[in-house]
């Protein structure tokens, strides 16, 4: 008898201690869920806020980009920890609503890492001492009365929508994330001018092909 009562308290023991551990675990699961649940009301609030257009914010007192705030798909559950980050670059808002133009215009049909391609380039020439030192200045600059980027010539530049998988890709960009290989330069070789690509292959370092885009340096 002694013996029974013995075996039925330490198992009521056990019971009580994995009730316990549960009602623990069921609390971290909640705590690690708040972040992202946090990150995705952030989402709502800035799209609501886009209204169509790419302007710079300032949240907690950190540079911002609209809806680029967010640089999640998904369930990428490492996005809010990403937005608390600061940027690499701390761009004008006429720079990075050109900056995000420009992704949109040359790389509309590529994929983020596309996206993120072009951007890096534009990035790489603000950093280089032989090119404007503003992304405006980068992106409408002219050698000879031509445009170095295609989609400023052909107006195109002007009429696309951004989208937000270039928002993310900008926002990659600004963070420091960078796949370019230092690349200066890209061409779409299907659709440039062939003396362009001669150009390009004369006396550039050809570096890789991503997408519809070669880029050099």
């Amino acid at each position: 008898m002694y013996k029974k009562a013995v075996a039925l308290l330490i198992s009521l023991a056990f019971t009580l201690m994995a009730c316990v551990l549960c009602v623990r675990e069921l609390d971290a699961v909640g705590l690690c869920s708040e972040p992202v649940q946090s990150l995705k009301l952030r989402l709502k609030e800035l799209e609501a806020g886009w209204a169509g257009k790419a302007e710079a914010v300032k949240e907690d007192g950190e540079k911002g980009l609209g809806i680029a705030d967010v640089a999640v798909s998904g369930q990428r559950t490492v996005g809010f920890l990403v937005v608390e980050q600061q940027y690499m670059y701390d761009l004008s808002d006429t720079d990075l609503e050109v900056l995000l133009r420009i992704v949109e215009a040359e790389a509309g049909n590529e994929d983020e890492d596309g996206k993120l391609l072009v951007a890096n380039v534009v990035l790489n020439r603000l950093n280089s001492e032989i090119f404007p030192d503003t992304v405006a200045g980068v992106v409408f600059q002219k050698e000879k009365g031509v445009s170095q980027f295609s989609p400023v010539s052909n107006g195109s530049y002007y009429r696309v929508n951004v989208s937000e998988e270039t928002v993310n890709a900008v926002e990659r960009a600004l963070m420091g994330e960078d796949i370019s290989q230092g690349a200066l330069y890209f061409v779409a070789r299907k659709y440039a001018d062939s003396r362009k690509v001669e150009w390009f292959d004369r006396n550039l370092t050809y570096l890789f092909v991503h997408g519809g885009h070669e880029f050099f340096k």
